[in-house]
């Protein structure tokens, strides 16, 4: 397995995390999945207005077989193995007082990206891992999740427990090691743009 390093104050939680796709179909009791989403809702946001919602379906329940519809086909082959897929959406308006106008809300994606942040790193603290995408069927995911216009789907989620990469199809088997970073050097720069 490729080892991460990083700086030696940064702690090891946030070297540790990592996004595989090969999960051992467990379910997550009640409790573990209360306290990620609990790690999730204590992310900073704006105005502290809390933009997002998490929207869930475990294994095998009522919902499981919908809500993995709504991924890509490549991302269903090794989803379909988690414990837990969670879309993550967040509202785009500012909403003050029932009737009134409400604003468009800035950084509901910057402050939803702050709370799946904390669930990746909450899962991690549990024993659980989880695999963020983007690799959705985002129109059909729109009617099926029923989002009013002003809430944007931002991402889905699987969380489980890591099993052996010799689960997943040949072709991600390879692949099923953390991810190397760039150096700060090259995501850190003081001044402008460069």
């Amino acid at each position: 397995m490729t080892t991460r390093t990083a700086h030696p104050k940064v702690h090891q939680v946030f070297v540790d995390r990592w996004s595989p796709r090969a999960f051992d179909e467990s379910a997550i009791p009640d409790e573990d999945l209360e306290a990620i989403f609990a790690a999730a809702g204590l992310a900073p946001s704006a105005f502290n207005y809390q933009p997002w919602k998490f929207l869930y379906a475990r294994r095998g329940d009522a919902n499981w077989e919908r809500f993995l519809s709504l991924l890509i086909p490549f991302n269903q082959s090794w989803a379909k193995d988690a414990g837990v897929l969670v879309f993550i959406v967040s509202d785009t308006k500012h909403r003050k007082e029932e009737g009134a106008d409400h604003a468009d809300f800035y950084s509901h994606s910057f402050d939803a990206g702050a709370a799946w942040a904390q669930m990746a790193l909450q899962a991690s603290l549990l024993g659980y891992h989880a695999h963020g995408m983007t690799g959705l069927e985002f129109d059909k995911a729109r009617t099926e999740l029923g989002l009013p216009d002003d809430i944007r789907l931002e991402a889905a989620v699987a969380i489980g427990r890591r099993d052996a990469p010799e689960r997943l199809p040949e072709g991600l088997r390879g692949g099923e090691v953390p991810s190397p970073r760039k150096p700060v050097s090259e995501i850190a720069v003081a001044g402008n743009y460069r």
